[in-house]
């Protein structure tokens, strides 16, 4: 049986330190991060629950990739850059074949963003998963929720709304193709932080805020309105649907973009005058972008369709504890 220390040895402790930050790992009390001269740190943590963020026997490889995925999003959001994660782990058992696989995704997505294991603990529990990323950036160029302003261009990254779709099919509320699942789930259980969307438009300063979509945008998009005491205008047909979903009826695309949540894409403000650099940037992150509506002085988000006219769509985002 392994203990504890073997367990973390034998599968979370790694002989090198990839980035230049990390000045002591695993092994002591503490861990010692070095940040770069004159820059600020972000710092964010996630935790993922069995049963209530991912299924019982979720894949542990893709599960290593979405709990550190995750935690990415968040700075990526932001404009930073990351450097070094802490992980809390419960588990019920120290199933060998579980750990090699969660660690083996875990750790091909951290070496993807040269980002450092450098600490955390192991426990017996409840499956439950917990994430604290650490990342770097120049002060005054964050991605604020606060800094919206009336005027702005409203942007998503990427596509939306595969992620619920496949989470529709799972609980028998959609009928989906073998193959329309497999391609729908992959963006729920393997997302894609968007750090260098995200670091190009804090370093260049394209955008004012930003947030990333983990609980549906119409929930999301709220944050930054309610932060920046502005209000917005979107055109919920503008939204950009998964290839999976693009495939569905009107209604249903709708409701998953506007309100599916596990996108982790970016949603973001911009004044009109840089559309132009935001595309020029988004082409060399290859990251898809899309211009969805505006922000506006009066409060509240407002939504209209593909020909100008407004709906009452009736729509939330997710909630963990009204959900």
């Amino acid at each position: 049986m392994l203990s504890e220390f073997d367990l973390i040895k034998q599968y979370f402790q790694r002989s090198r330190a990839g980035h230049a930050s990390t000045v002591l790992g695993i092994g002591d009390d503490c861990a010692l991060l070095q940040p770069t001269p004159g820059r600020q740190m972000a710092i964010s943590s996630d935790m993922l629950v069995e049963g209530r963020h991912f299924f019982a026997g979720a894949d542990a490889r893709m599960l290593g990739h979405k709990a550190l995925a995750v935690n990415l999003s968040d700075l990526a959001a932001m404009g930073a850059t990351p450097t070094a994660f802490t992980l809390a782990l419960a588990l019920p058992e120290a199933n060998r074949d579980w750990l090699a696989g969660f660690s083996a995704g875990l750790f091909a997505l951290a070496d993807a963003f040269n980002c450092d294991l450098i600490g955390g603990d192991t426990t017996r529990g409840p499956l439950t998963i917990c994430i604290t990323v650490f990342g770097e950036l120049a002060p005054g160029q964050a991605l604020r929720r606060d800094a919206a302003r009336a005027g702005d261009d409203v942007w998503i990254s990427g596509t939306l709304g595969d992620a619920r779709l496949a989470l529709a099919a799972y609980w028998n509320e959609q009928a989906l193709s073998e193959q329309e699942l497999n391609e729908a789930a992959a963006r729920m259980h393997m997302p894609a932080p968007r750090v260098a969307l995200g670091r190009a438009l804090a370093e260049n300063r394209l955008a004012h805020a930003a947030l990333d979509i983990s609980d549906g945008l119409i929930g999301d998009l709220g944050h930054i309105l309610a932060a920046s005491g502005v209000g917005a205008t979107l055109d919920v047909d503008a939204l950009p649907a998964g290839p999976v979903l693009a495939t569905q009826g009107r209604e249903l695309r709708r409701r998953f973009t506007a309100a599916g949540g596990d996108d982790y894409e970016l949603c973001f403000t911009a004044p009109p005058h840089q559309r132009d650099a935001i595309l020029a940037a988004a082409g060399a992150c290859a990251t898809p972008v899309k211009r969805v509506g505006s922000i506006d002085a009066r409060p509240g988000l407002r939504w209209i369709d593909d020909q100008g006219a407004p709906l009452e769509l009736g729509l939330r985002g997710w909630d963990h504890f009204s959900t």
